[in-house]
């Protein structure tokens, strides 16, 4: 419901009779800036919280045994041959 023309000049009749014509600017100004501080708060809260998801950690060097992602581990053997674990695998 929005408000008629005569509701809005009442309304800013009331106010002029209660404040005065020197104070509404400065009112009207003090508004606007809580509204921006209000506004940005709420950004940066929306930011943080899609910042704090937990995304998997996703480590270069493909997947497991299982098939899984993860990283592998290559070692040396004594007699010149690799081995290859995943994590979890033991080494």
């Amino acid at each position: 419901m929005r408000p008629s023309l005569w509701q809005i000049i009442l309304i800013v009749v009331v106010l002029l009779v209660l404040f005065g014509w020197r104070r509404l600017p400065d009112m009207a100004r003090s508004v606007g800036q809580s509204l921006r501080i209000f506004k940005s708060e709420v950004e940066q809260m929306t930011d943080k919280d899609k910042d704090d998801e937990p995304t998997p950690p996703q480590q270069p060097g493909g997947t497991t045994h299982d098939g899984t992602p993860g990283s592998v581990t290559h070692e040396q053997q004594p007699d010149g041959t690799r081995r290859t674990d995943g994590p979890g695998q033991g080494v």
